[in-house]
């Protein structure tokens, strides 16, 4: 069965870093995969922020994102992590990651919510001003 964990989550004051990791089962990375990272704000739509694959030469960032998130991989551990720095009040949600199997590179439409298969629980990242 595939199944992908999120953890990390927490509360930091604004300007903070969290690293948040995802942790997949019933799959390697090995084999060919996209894993993208969401969020959802109360009261907010569910938002795509980033995605890796096996095959994609650079990550996916959404602009809110860019410059401040990193999305990488541990093959080792079957785990991808999201960096994130320089964190903002705005950047309160619960983050998800999702997985779409079969695939070596990210959807085209990336935030597409629809066009992962896999997802997990979600953990809360409270940011402070």
């Amino acid at each position: 069965e595939v199944q992908v964990v999120e953890s990390g989550g927490g509360e930091v004051q604004a300007g903070g870093s969290l690293r948040l990791s995802c942790a997949a089962s019933g799959f390697t990375f090995v084999d060919d995969y996209a894993i993208g990272w969401f969020r959802q704000a109360p009261g907010k739509e569910r938002e795509g922020i980033s995605c890796i694959s096996s095959g994609d030469r650079t990550p996916y960032y959404a602009n809110s994102v860019r410059g401040r998130f990193t999305i990488f991989s541990d093959k080792a551990k079957n785990t991808v992590y999201l960096q994130m720095n320089s964190l903002k009040p705005e950047d309160t949600a619960v983050y998800y990651c999702a997985t779409v199997l079969a695939v070596s590179r990210c959807p085209t439409a990336w935030t597409y919510i629809p066009n992962y298969d896999h997802w997990g629980q979600g953990t809360q990242v409270t940011v402070s001003s």
